[in-house]
């Protein structure tokens, strides 16, 4: 069922903006991942304050993250492939943790706050594990948490007259203590991303 709706949500979106992603020359960043990683690599504490508002309308702050480890991934809702897959994948890998994904937060932070408001994402958000977190913001809120989580995105103009959004496609991980734990890289071997998220559970 979660295929089908992958492949509904691939379809209605690439069509749209695949033929200007072409001409543009436009690539989601899954190649930044290794940079970014290394950079952020020698800092014991990683993010810092925000304040967003969940896909169910309430206030979420860093405070809501504090204590638990988390995995947090930056997209949009519009995204033809990279983020619908992380989603997908990150659903997953919370069902195979059984009991131990009570001890794991998951975090999708809008890169396009313009479209991606709370009632949009939560429609979206429905087509993912329900523990999955969407959050949005005013477009200051979302450049403030960027920065904090050294995550990468631009509006990029389409042929349409529309835009689409480049960034970062990495899920980064954080363990209970706040500090950068590593990275899962855009579809990395599922073997891989189920080891990397059972040590930060402590699994």
């Amino acid at each position: 069922m979660r295929s089908d709706l992958l492949t509904r949500i691939r379809l209605a979106s690439w069509i749209a903006v695949a033929l200007a992603l072409t001409s543009a020359g436009v690539f989601l960043l899954a190649t930044r991942g290794p940079d970014i990683a290394t950079a952020i690599g020698g800092a014991a504490r990683f993010g810092g304050p925000f304040t967003l508002t969940s896909h169910t309308g309430l206030p979420f702050t860093e405070r809501d993250l504090a204590g638990k480890p988390y995995a947090l991934f930056f997209g949009f809702t519009h995204c033809p492939d990279v983020c619908p897959t992380t989603l997908l994948e990150m659903t997953h890998r919370l069902e195979e943790l059984k009991t131990d994904a009570d001890k794991l937060r998951v975090v999708f932070v809008t890169v396009d706050p313009e479209k991606d408001t709370a009632t949009f994402l939560n429609d979206y958000m429905k087509s993912f594990d329900r523990r999955i977190i969407g959050l949005t913001g005013s477009p200051a809120q979302i450049a403030a948490v960027a920065k904090a989580y050294r995550a990468y995105y631009k509006k990029v103009p389409t042929a349409t007259g529309d835009y689409t959004m480049d960034h970062t496609a990495l899920v980064y991980l954080v363990d209970a203590k706040g500090a950068f734990a590593g990275t899962i890289a855009y579809q990395e071997r599922d073997e891989n991303q189920r080891a990397k998220l059972k040590r930060l559970v402590g699994g």
